[in-house]
């Protein structure tokens, strides 16, 4: 189960809303080995397309090496889907090498600024698929 505070569930759905038509993406840190995601990361789509995101690879070096030096690592990845459910693509499936990692879809499909919206998670290891449940706190 994905665990989440309710900033940082309105900050992921506000990004995605923020960047539509194109898919947003980011990283939600934590600390190292605790599995609580604390740290918003909101990246830019280098490839801005509403059908693909992709992190740019000069970003995306500083971030890991931010990580390192904080001592965190990615709990959580995200993206937007701008036209299908929140359920990974092939492609995502494909990207997803952060075996701890959970991996947040939210769709903004058939959406205007009230809603509605897809706020889904998944885990994503070898290949496989697991969506999972997601309980918002108001805090930890």
């Amino acid at each position: 189960m994905l665990t989440l505070t309710q900033e940082l569930y309105d900050r992921i759905v506000a990004h995605a809303r923020a960047d539509h038509p194109d898919e947003a993406c980011g990283i939600v840190a934590g600390p190292e080995g605790t599995g609580r995601p604390e740290r918003f990361v909101p990246m830019l789509n280098a490839a801005r397309s509403p059908t693909f995101y992709e992190f740019d690879s000069g970003d995306l070096l500083r971030l890991y090496r931010e990580l390192d030096d904080r001592d965190e690592e990615p709990v959580i990845v995200y993206h937007s889907h701008t036209a299908t459910e929140a359920y990974p693509s092939r492609t995502d499936i494909s990207y997803a090498n952060e075996p701890g990692a959970h991996y947040v879809l939210v769709s903004t499909a058939d959406t205007d600024e009230a809603g509605p919206f897809q706020f889904r998670s998944y885990r994503i290891v070898d290949g496989v698929v697991t969506e999972e449940d997601v309980k918002v706190v108001a805090a930890y």
